[in-house]
């Protein structure tokens, strides 16, 4: 008896379904990709991407139907918390499970207290936070939250790694706090004034000045600023084009003091200040290209990096961003489904060494824990980094490492868990 097309036609549709791929575990990201902050937002996609891209390359994460690739969506808040609140209700409609965000902490503070309100009316479509940037404390403090994880270290431990290389830098008498006017830079100078109070008594703060985030465009008003107040160093958290154009004002008045920066290392800030860095721009971060030795591990994820982004201007790799995914595919195998609670329970106490840099996730507030390197800018051409910066010819030197137990502070974290 002959099989008539249409019965062909669904066993085919049937065998088709049965090995069709799984669906993917798709991760939606809220971020700044327009505006005066697209660059850090450019950064981000491509540290997100490459990272999720290495772990697809291995088949995806592994659940009890197969393997699920994961998938970046990203949504442009122009760096607003209502275009933020509104990319969250489109991912909460589109049943997204992860949502990561970092570049303000204004912003992550909103999604925080947005995820936790869609948490409560739609417990059985929860959403987890993954933060890989924005540092202010509060965030694992008193407004931390059982579905926000952290994966930077917070603006008090990169300054206390900073202040720690102040500490014994005898040459500083006379500091200048610069920063943006929002929640992070009115922190950070807080605790700038309080370490410095506690580890160097004699050193004076001769100015103290916030100004509007992403609308300076002119920068040498405040050069000036810092030149007539006799500072021989600056502190500043800012980032992006704030910190580019304040870097570049100094350079182009030829301020005679070092920095100590957040965020020094990268996004057009080593070419703007050139020749006048070298040995006085100084960056915290978890991890920094010169950080290892030639053919180790370190070296290996940098080369890897930089063959998938070759242009210079792409040059600004984000460790954090990477351990980030790295953990949550590996929070998703050990809690054998992608629900949102059950890899949030995976991802509490989770460690993570990958042959140069170890890390584990703090059960009590969500903050993972990891070494800060504090460098020094450095000329290529003198020998003494190996990788420049965004091919500025100039790249960093680890001046002061710090292990994880020396940057984990304190938490007054009480959370509350489902």
């Amino acid at each position: 008896m002959r099989m008539s097309f249409l019965s062909c036609a669904a066993l085919a549709a049937a065998a088709s379904l049965a090995h069709a791929a799984p669906d993917p575990v798709r991760i939606g990201m809220i971020e700044g990709l327009s505006g005066p902050f697209a660059n850090a937002g450019a950064a981000v996609v491509r540290n997100l991407q490459l990272a999720i891209d290495n772990i697809n390359a291995h088949g995806g994460v592994r659940l009890q139907d197969g393997r699920h690739p994961l998938m970046l969506l990203t949504f442009d808040n122009k760096q607003t918390v209502d275009e933020s609140l509104i990319g969250l209700r489109q991912y909460a409609d589109q049943k997204v499970s992860f949502i990561v965000q970092g570049n303000s902490s204004a912003v992550a503070a909103a999604l925080v207290d947005g995820v936790e309100k869609h948490n409560q009316r739609m417990p059985a479509q929860r959403m987890l936070f993954l933060n890989y940037s924005a540092v202010d404390p509060s965030l694992t403090n008193e407004k931390c939250s059982f579905w926000h994880f952290r994966f930077d270290a917070n603006s008090d431990m990169r300054m206390h790694a900073l202040t720690e290389v102040i500490k014994n830098d005898a040459s500083a008498r006379r500091v200048f706090l610069i920063g943006q006017d929002y929640s992070f830079g009115q922190h950070l100078a807080r605790v700038a004034r309080a370490q410095l109070a506690q580890k160097r008594k004699d050193i004076a703060i001769v100015g103290d000045e916030l100004h509007p985030i992403g609308k300076i465009k002119d920068f040498s008003p405040y050069a000036a600023k810092i030149r007539a107040s006799g500072a021989d160093t600056v502190i500043t958290g800012n980032w992006g084009n704030d910190l580019t154009l304040l870097v570049k004002a100094a350079r182009e008045t030829g301020l005679p003091v070092k920095f100590y920066t957040f965020y020094g290392n990268g996004l057009g800030a080593p070419a703007a200040i050139g020749e006048a860095g070298v040995g006085k721009v100084r960056a915290v971060a978890e991890w920094h290209p010169n950080a290892g030795l030639p053919g180790s591990a370190s070296d290996a994820f940098y080369q890897a990096f930089r063959k998938r982004y070759p242009r210079p201007e792409d040059d600004y790799v984000h460790l954090r961003m990477h351990l980030m995914i790295d953990m949550l595919a590996r929070a998703i195998e050990k809690a054998g489904t992608a629900d949102a609670t059950s890899v949030a329970r995976a991802l509490e106490g989770a460690a993570v060494d990958n042959g140069f840099h170890q890390a584990v996730m703090r059960a009590a507030d969500h903050q993972l824990l990891q070494p800060l390197y504090v460098s020094v800018m450095q000329k290529t051409a003198d020998g003494a980094v190996r990788f420049d910066n965004e091919g500025s010819g100039y790249g960093f030197k680890t001046e002061r490492y710090l292990s994880l137990n020396e940057t984990a502070l304190p938490t007054s974290c009480r959370m509350t868990r489902p």
